[in-house]
């Protein structure tokens, strides 16, 4: 935890906070801070400051607060993605969280499992909780939107061309021809397939919307490992 994110009922008045269970833990278990020190905090979907340890007891942590600066620039880049494997996908939504990312798609391909849109992890409390670990990782505090999108086609012909206008469109796949390029400086689209790519019927259908279709290289990446590596060549 590298920021604590305050909320708006840790408050006990303008400039004192009150923090319970997992923050308290984490504070005085790993940074083992003591009354006296200060703590980098940040209030979710606010400003960014420090926060003086006034008192620690067993049950609680309290801090007085001065919120002076903002949290860093958003990424240029908003995310696509095919569902991925549910054991990996809540650490998928924190690193994309740590990155910067404001705007994520989940969507249904046809390689993405039924079953997947059961798991628990598309749960709102689920969601939230992991976008608030990536936030606390990378130190900022504005929360991601995630929309979640099960049918492929109306999602691409109905709501795509609202979503990429003004951005450059990329779709990674494998099997293109082009390689993808880097350091690109406008608003960008990036769209991911599951493991073993986007079908041929919707890569034409998103070339059809104005996407780019590049390969990676040589290498077979994982998604988990495919999309830090894509946001950082691209950005």
């Amino acid at each position: 935890m590298n920021l604590v994110i305050l909320f708006d009922d840790d408050f006990i008045n303008q400039n004192y906070v009150r923090l319970k269970g997992r923050r308290l833990k984490h504070v005085v278990d790993i940074h083992k801070s003591n009354v006296g020190e200060t703590l980098k905090v940040g209030l979710l979907g606010g400003k960014m400051g420090e926060g003086l340890i006034t008192e620690i007891t067993k049950d609680k942590l309290e801090m007085k607060i001065k919120l002076t600066y903002n949290p860093p620039k958003p990424s240029n880049i908003q995310l696509i993605m095919a569902m991925p494997r549910p054991k990996v996908f809540k650490r998928i939504i924190q690193d994309v969280t740590a990155i910067g990312v404001k705007k994520i798609y989940i969507i249904k391909t046809w390689r993405v499992d039924k079953s997947y849109w059961k798991s628990t992890v598309l749960e709102e409390t689920t969601l939230f909780n992991n976008m608030i670990l990536g936030l606390e990782q990378s130190k900022d505090t504005i929360l991601p939107q995630i929309h979640i999108k099960k049918l492929f086609k109306p999602f691409v012909e109905d709501e795509l061309p609202a979503i990429i206008k003004g951005t450059q469109a990329i779709a990674a796949h494998p099997m293109a021809q082009e390689q993808c390029p880097r350091n690109i400086s406008e608003s960008l689209t990036l769209a991911i397939g599951p493991e073993g790519g986007f079908i041929p019927y919707e890569i034409d259908m998103l070339k059809k919307q104005g996407f780019k279709v590049y390969n990676l290289g040589e290498r077979i990446l994982r998604v988990e490992t495919v999309i830090p590596y894509l946001v950082g060549r691209l950005s």
